[in-house]
């Protein structure tokens, strides 16, 4: 069974940085594409950002060019950088397969950026 666990958030001012990370166990880290998704208040959850087994990476155009994804595949880790902080980036993120593949989701970690 997959066990995810994000870590990072926190509370920032718009324009600030953070970075989250996600320790993966439970699965062949190595050969998945993993990715970040977000929560906001009363809106779904969406995917913002994936990686490929290989590196190859995917954005939302939301994110684009301000939240680079990476990974450590020795760490069955995966990071997002979260660069130009926005209010509107304010969300509890989680980190998955991407697609997601198993049914378990972590605990999130909140991301609140004050304006």
């Amino acid at each position: 069974q997959v066990q995810l666990v994000e870590s990072g958030g926190g509370l920032v001012q718009a324009g600030g940085s953070l970075r989250l990370s996600c320790v993966v166990s439970g699965i062949t880290f190595n050969i998945h594409a993993v990715g970040w998704y977000r929560q906001a208040p009363g809106k779904q959850r969406d995917l913002i950002a994936t990686i490929g087994s290989g590196g190859f990476t995917i954005y939302a155009d939301s994110v684009k060019g301000r939240f680079p994804i990476s990974r450590d595949n020795a760490k069955n880790t995966v990071y997002l950088q979260m660069n130009t902080l926005k209010p509107e980036d304010t969300a509890v993120y989680y980190c998955n397969t991407a697609p997601v593949s198993y049914g378990s989701w972590g605990q999130g970690t909140q991301v609140t950026v004050s304006s």
